[in-house]
């Protein structure tokens, strides 16, 4: 199965490690750590030019390394994310 993340962007169900608020989950120092740490490693993808509402680490299966993942930066809430996720 697949989820559409917004502006033409489809991952795999399978994929997906988390779907989180951008909002609530960057108040934290470790996330934000995480999300910098992720930006140097060219690992995010932004797919948005509108207010980003959510972020979706996947596991990325086309690399060759066992723990590579990339994060996408989405316009679609979290909340409606999972919805599309569960059904």
């Amino acid at each position: 199965m697949y989820l559409h993340l917004g502006q033409d962007t489809v991952v795999r169900s399978d994929d997906i490690i988390g779907i989180f608020d951008i909002e609530t989950a960057s108040i934290s120092a470790i996330t934000r750590e995480f999300l910098s740490h992720a930006q140097k490693q060219d690992e995010v993808i932004n797919i948005t030019t509108e207010l980003p509402k959510a972020f979706i680490i996947c596991r990325d299966s086309f690399s060759l390394q066992k723990k590579a993942s990339k994060v996408y930066i989405s316009q679609i809430s979290s909340t409606t994310l999972l919805k599309r996720a569960v059904t």
